[in-house]
This record gives C-alpha cells, sequence and structure tokens, in this order.
C-alpha cells in the first residue's frame, strides 16, 4: 500500500468566507473520489482544527494500493477535474509525501 499525504495553502488574496468555501469544496470533491478511482483505498481532507502554528490550510491523507495505482490516480480524470476545478485555482503551495506503508 501507498499512502500520499497532501499539504495545501490557500491563495492568501482569499476572504475568510472564500477559504471555508473553498476548504468544502476541495474536501467534497476529493472525498467523493472514493468509489470511482480504481485503486484508491481511503481518502480524508483535513480542513478544521487547524493550529496556530500551522503553516498550511488543507491536508489529504489517502491511501492506494501500489505505487502503480498512485500513478493512474494522478491521471484518471476524475481526479483531474478535481484537482483543476477544486485545488488549482485556490492554492499558492503544495508539499506532497509519498511512501509505501
Amino acid at each position: 500500500m501507498v499512502k500520499h499525504i497532501i499539504l495545501w495553502t490557500l491563495d492568501p488574496a482569499l476572504t475568510s468566507a472564500q477559504k471555508a468555501e473553498v476548504k468544502a469544496g476541495i474536501k467534497a470533491g476529493l472525498e467523493g473520489l472514493m468509489g470511482q478511482v480504481p485503486g484508491l483505498l481511503d481518502v480524508k481532507v483535513h480542513i478544521d482544527g487547524r493550529l496556530a502554528s500551522s503553516n498550511c490550510d488543507v491536508m489529504l491523507d489517502s491511501t492506494l494500493e501500489s505505487e502503480e495505482a498512485l500513478k493512474a490516480y494522478a491521471v484518471h480524470p476524475a481526479h483531474v477535474a478535481v484537482a483543476n476545478g477544486k485545488v488549482r485555482p485556490y492554492t499558492v503551495q503544495r508539499t506532497c509525501l509519498d511512501f509505501e506503508v
């Protein structure tokens, strides 16, 4: 199995209300990929409970069957649609950690 962890920082030009809306959209979009993307075993998007010591806004914590499944997830049309429509337009920084478990 492979863990795929992403941390995003939202565009600081967004208002608090806009950030809340964007976070909800990211969560709904990415968690909605369960059952659509082969090999995606688990996906959770953390948008609440952020402490002041944090330096990012949103966390994706996902598990895939294998490295091959991760590569297929990256180009799957449903994932690409969420990334291009709900994530990339509103984020200024992305950090990724992929590892085997």
